[in-house]
């Protein structure tokens, strides 16, 4: 059976242990076919010889689905249930300190993917979790030129960099920036960014994707990174990750633990340095104004 753009495999050579879909199918300069690939639910690019591939079925497919789904909805399980924690204690405190009536503002989030179908459902999750998210899918290599504008046209308080990357040869060229696919241009990207808001708490960059060069990204500005270990994260961590600073109050420093707690991927995939949180509270409410803060259309 042909194997063409668009379908979903498996490397043999990797004992079937990530799908993949083709992107493109190419010669190689050395001889035989290669396919380009995208992780399924990993936030890895790869290639690979044609014939180490394996058309995955529609079974196989929808059972591989129905585990991202499940990983996703343990994870906002967990957000969820801090939550509910956290709004306890607000409420001993607003008890205490600060008349009934105060409304809440989120950290707001520019998120640019280099995965228009993981963007998608990024801003799908940003929604459920009640953050206010502008999506903008570029690729990889054209981020960086494209920070400064959508920098300047949003102001958010939260930027997520990310895509899909991996190594190219072997691990044992770590500290090869070119080694990577796609890190360098996450790098230029972040510094693209602190050439506009170079305050690390004004403006709380997330940056990477699979095997990314973490210290790299962490030298160039970004607050939080993947990977320490070079392995492959999750295609919802950047936003788990967005969503733990928009709802840390601005008075508090992020818990790095409890932040990667809320990933899943953990500390073998993701990091970072210690930063103050970007949830505000407002009071008086108002009428015109919606929970997080947005001014609503008065004529509803």
């Amino acid at each position: 059976m042909g194997l063409n753009v668009g379908d979903i495999v498996a490397r043999k050579s990797y004992n079937y242990d990530v799908f993949f879909k083709i992107v493109e199918i190419i010669d190689s300069e050395t001889g035989g076919i290669r396919a380009k690939l995208r992780g399924l639910d990993v936030r890895l690019f790869a290639d690979s010889p044609l014939e180490d591939l394996v058309k995955v079925e529609g079974q196989h497919i929808r059972e591989y689905r129905r585990r991202f789904i499940n990983k996703n909805n343990e994870c906002l399980r967990k957000i969820f249930a801090r939550r509910v924690k956290q709004q306890a204690v607000n409420v001993i405190q607003e008890n205490s300190k600060l008349p009934r009536g105060f409304f809440e503002m989120p950290g707001r989030v520019l998120h640019i993917d280099g995965n228009l179908e993981y963007l998608k459902l990024c801003m799908a999750v940003y929604e459920q979790m009640g953050i206010k998210a502008r999506g903008i899918h570029i690729p990889e290599d054209e981020q960086p030129a494209a920070v400064p504008e959508l920098l300047n046209s949003s102001k958010p308080d939260i930027l997520v960099l990310t895509g899909h990357d991996g190594i190219i040869k072997s691990t044992e060229a770590v500290s090869d920036l070119n080694n990577y696919h796609n890190s360098k241009y996450f790098v230029e990207g972040v510094k693209a960014a602190r050439e506009i808001v170079c305050d690390m708490d004004n403006l709380i960059i997330f940056a990477g994707a699979c095997q990314s060069y973490y210290e790299a990204l962490l030298s160039a500005g970004a607050n939080y990174a993947s990977s320490p270990r070079r392995v492959f994260i999750h295609a919802f961590d950047p936003v788990y990750i967005a969503e733990k600073i928009a709802f840390t109050h601005i008075s508090k420093t992020i818990s790095i633990n409890e932040l990667i707690d809320s990933t899943i991927t953990g500390t073998d995939g993701l990091g970072g340095v210690e930063t103050r949180g970007k949830y505000r509270k407002g009071f008086p409410a108002s009428p015109y104004l919606s929970q997080t803060g947005e001014v609503k259309n008065i004529m509803e």
